[in-house]
């Protein structure tokens, strides 16, 4: 019950992300999910941040207990447990940009806080490639493909959106990139509910049987 309980709160996780950026691109008047990035919602001074700051830690929480549940589902499979370790730190990188390194948009790109988030950006996106690369070794079927071509897809987007960076740092039009930087955000968040989905439908036996074959 606990091991199932875990696994649902990684579906809890990509609901609150989404209803994060929803409400939070609602209390900006001017805001743009087309044209403008997830990350300006928490930026210093944003109407928005004060919204952001409550729904970070949660969505932060959730993805930690999913590691924790994914954990227990690993049963002999290490690159299943990477997978866990993997989310666990991405949750805690997660929580403390928006916290610690926000964007400054009235600062420019080489300030500290700005520098920082940059880098924190990167090392979310190296951790969802790690992720869903060892989530591809860890199963088989469809959900190999699916998390192969979710990786294609977070490798594509993501790059699509970080060479719009020189554009958003000297202050010129992104168009397109709150777009595209969403299409690779939710093609994460729907990888992840189908994650769980998954090994809740995994029978406890055979969890149970993976662990005794390990440990002969």
């Amino acid at each position: 019950m606990l091991r199932r309980i875990l696994l649902v709160c990684g579906i809890l996780s990509s609901l609150v992300y989404a209803t994060m950026d929803v409400i939070g691109g609602l209390q900006w008047q001017n805001y743009s999910w087309l044209s403008q990035e997830f990350s300006r919602l928490s930026a210093i001074g944003a109407p928005s941040r004060a919204a952001h700051l409550l729904f970070s830690p949660i969505y932060s929480l959730l993805v930690i207990a999913f590691g924790m549940g994914i954990w227990m589902s690993a049963g002999p499979k290490r690159s299943l447990r990477v997978v866990s370790f993997a989310l666990i730190a991405y949750a805690i990188g997660s929580w403390m940009w928006p916290q610690f390194f926000p964007e400054d948009l009235s600062r420019p790109v080489v300030a500290m806080t700005n520098t920082m988030h940059i880098v924190l950006t990167f090392v979310t996106v190296i951790s969802w490639i790690l992720i869903l690369a060892c989530a591809a070794v860890a199963f088989k079927g469809w959900f190999r493909f699916y998390s192969i071509c979710t990786l294609l897809a977070v490798i594509v987007f993501g790059s699509l959106a970080g060479s719009q960076g020189p554009a958003l740092a000297a202050g010129l039009p992104t168009p397109w990139l709150g777009l595209v930087e969403r299409i690779n955000i939710y093609s994460f968040m729907l990888w992840v509910v189908m994650l769980a989905v998954v090994l809740l439908r995994t029978p406890e036996q055979e969890l149970q049987k993976g662990i005794a074959n390990r440990s002969r």
